[in-house]
């Protein structure tokens, strides 16, 4: 590899929007320490809009300033996910009824990760989020604040909540699995699809 081809390369790691994945996943444990060690309620939720914020921004910058890669295709969703799992984590113990999305994000996410690594190998391609998606995490994170914020949250309010988190995950799963799916089968055949 030349100077210019590995300059390249650095540029494709070193973005901006990539700095800002490695920040928010770095958050993630003091996060953590704030939920469980300290009880700080308020400086979590603020950890975790300023996570969702740099998630927002990090999107912005790399489609507005072409810093888009696949490093960092493939490293903002983990950052996402990673912050969703600690907060559901954390707040299964105040609130039992977050084993649901916690389990189904799991599941959803290691089927989209697995048939995603087969997409990569067979065209080399990394495909973006889609609104389904996005709507998800919104949902994900209107539930993680209300509960983080609100300790005495009324049962049935809070049931709601995930009930609906849980609907929009089974959709955006069912969707992700069968594009998902379809690309494998396309790729396979030598078929090339834009979606």
């Amino acid at each position: 590899m030349n100077d210019v081809q590995q300059g390249k390369y650095y540029n494709k790691i070193l973005t901006i929007p990539n700095v800002l994945s490695f920040f928010r996943l770095a958050l993630i444990p003091v996060i953590i320490w704030l939920y469980i060690a300290k009880g700080e309620y308020v400086l979590t939720a603020g950890l975790i809009v300023l996570s969702g914020a740099t998630d927002v921004i990090d999107g912005f910058i790399a489609r507005r300033f072409n810093m888009v890669s696949a490093l960092g295709k493939a490293l903002d969703p983990v950052a996402d996910k990673l912050t969703q799992c600690a907060m559901l984590i954390c707040l299964v113990f105040r609130f039992p009824l977050m084993l649901l999305p916690l389990g189904l994000l799991v599941v959803k996410e290691l089927f989209s990760g697995i048939t995603g690594l087969v997409i990569i190998k067979q065209s080399g391609k990394v495909y973006s989020a889609l609104w389904h998606g996005k709507a998800t995490t919104v949902l994900l994170y209107v539930l993680l604040l209300t509960h983080v914020l609100w300790a005495d949250i009324p049962q049935a309010l809070s049931e709601m909540m995930i009930l609906t988190t849980i609907s929009m995950m089974i959709i955006s799963f069912i969707l992700y699995g069968t594009r998902n799916l379809s690309l494998i089968k396309a790729s396979k055949a030598g078929v090339k699809e834009v979606i």
